[in-house]
């Protein structure tokens, strides 16, 4: 079976009704979250940093940056934004794949939608499309690719920004099979990049070569029409024994977007868990972090390795370290962007806690949850199990929880916009007869209500 070509023509063949009502509107949660996270982070130093480094060699400037005065052209713009919506590491996650896969999708999409002029309805469906392929993609290589060093979210990510900017540039079948293999020979990105500024590199360079591909497929430029199940093709070569029916079993009847979470916390998913059962234990017991002898987090060998560091040097690193949130969500009593701030990794205090606490691999762990027991200094102990951390499938947040997380991203952001304007358009997205305003309400600069 040539599952590129399936997936190809599914598509390039996709009309707006196709894509079921509940789908449609959580590709609108999906992406007013991921504005909220693009805002939040769209002065990091790390966009800052990338920026000062490539302003100087953009195209004509198209295509905005989220949250700022600057354009750039569209291929640019589609990096820095996928950039600036995945610092924070506030994102949405595939559970299954551990994938980030609105952050390439929707950066490629937003800045092709201000170079040509889509309507919101194409644009969603076009997202849902996107999201689709990186998914099933991830699906068929998981878990060996991620467990292997790949990070997943730009690897795979690639292909949904290609698949999207394809729908929106209305490839055909050949055109879209030739974005996905100018995709596969894009793909890359390492785990090893985790905790600096390269992890979300990853991902802005997954948006733009999405981009790209779909914009070389549209002008004939030819690749490999087979390219996600041939020997040497990408689930071959990225992947042990792939599970190539993922990628076309249950297409259009099915849908990746279901199995979409959004973080209450800006840090690692697998995380999560232990935040809320150090929340929970703080809260009930009044603990005091003078009378705490030490701390024992039992989680998933993989979490574990993911999330390990025991002193992180910086807010990045923090974001992967078990020690660090346990620290600052029994210290501070809340996980938000500041306790994942280079401040806050120096503060004595969270440094002094962290020094406290232990951590156990537990296989029989699910890799979303996690076990925290604390020793008092008097010898009581006291003990939670986290099954499903707020915000999993399980608990996930709700539209009123989406909206007041964009409200404390906006505020705490120098973008100066209109938050409630974004919420408005974002909610009402398919109803735009021009999808770029849906950027543009995020740039106080041009966007005139």
């Amino acid at each position: 079976m040539n599952e590129t070509q399936t997936l190809a023509r599914f598509v390039a063949d996709s009309r707006w009704g196709d894509i079921p009502p509940v789908m449609r509107h959580e590709a609108k949660r999906a992406l007013l979250n991921w504005m909220g996270c693009a805002i939040g982070g769209c002065r990091d130093d790390t966009v800052e940093r990338a920026l000062a480094a490539l302003n100087e060699f953009s195209g004509a400037r198209t295509s905005s940056l989220i949250g700022r005065h600057e354009k750039m052209d569209a291929l640019h713009a589609a990096l820095i934004n996928g950039i600036s919506s995945n610092i924070l590491d506030y994102d949405d996650t595939h559970l299954r794949t551990v994938m980030h896969p609105t952050v390439p999708v929707a950066a490629a999409l937003c800045a092709l939608a201000e170079h040509r002029p889509v309507t919101g309805a194409q644009f969603i469906q076009a997202f849902v499309l996107g999201i689709e392929v990186a998914c099933r993609v991830g699906n068929a290589v998981s878990p060996w690719h991620y467990a292997h060093g790949w990070h997943i979210s730009s690897t795979c990510g690639v292909f949904g920004a290609a698949a999207g900017a394809a729908k929106l540039l209305k490839l055909n079948t050949q055109q879209t099979a030739w974005a996905f293999g100018l995709a596969a020979t894009q793909a890359s990105g390492v785990r090893e990049m985790m905790g600096g500024m390269g992890k979300s590199y990853n991902l802005g360079h997954a948006a733009r070569g999405g981009l790209l591909a779909a914009v070389l497929a549209e002008r004939q430029f030819t690749s490999s029409e087979r390219v996600l199940e041939a020997p040497r093709g990408f689930a071959h070569v990225l992947g042990h024994e792939p599970q190539l029916d993922e990628l076309t079993r249950g297409l259009g009847e099915t849908w990746e977007l279901a199995a979409n979470a959004y973080k209450p916390y800006p840090c690692g998913i697998v995380l999560h868990a232990a935040i809320d059962a150090c929340l929970q234990l703080r809260s009930e017991a009044r603990l005091d972090a003078n009378e705490i002898a030490s701390v024992a987090v039992r989680m998933n060998p993989l979490a574990l390795e993911i999330t390990g560091r025991t002193e992180p040097a910086s807010g990045l690193e923090s974001k992967l370290s078990v020690a660090h949130v346990v620290a600052v969500s029994i210290l501070h009593g809340l996980a938000g962007v500041a306790q994942f701030t280079d401040a806050c990794v120096g503060e004595p205090a969270v440094v002094s806690l962290r020094g406290k606490v232990s951590t156990q691999p537990d296989a029989s762990c699910d890799t979303a949850a996690a076990h925290v027991e604390i020793t008092l200094t008097d010898g009581r102990r006291l003990s939670r199990h986290v099954p499903h951390a707020t915000g999993s499938l399980e608990k996930p947040m709700t539209d009123a929880d989406i909206e007041k997380k964009f409200h404390e991203l906006a505020a705490s952001s120098r973008s100066e916009c209109h938050a409630w304007d974004v919420i408005e358009i974002a909610w009402s997205l398919d109803r735009l007869n021009n999808a770029a305003k849906f950027v543009q309400a995020a740039v106080p600069e041009t966007y005139s209500g």
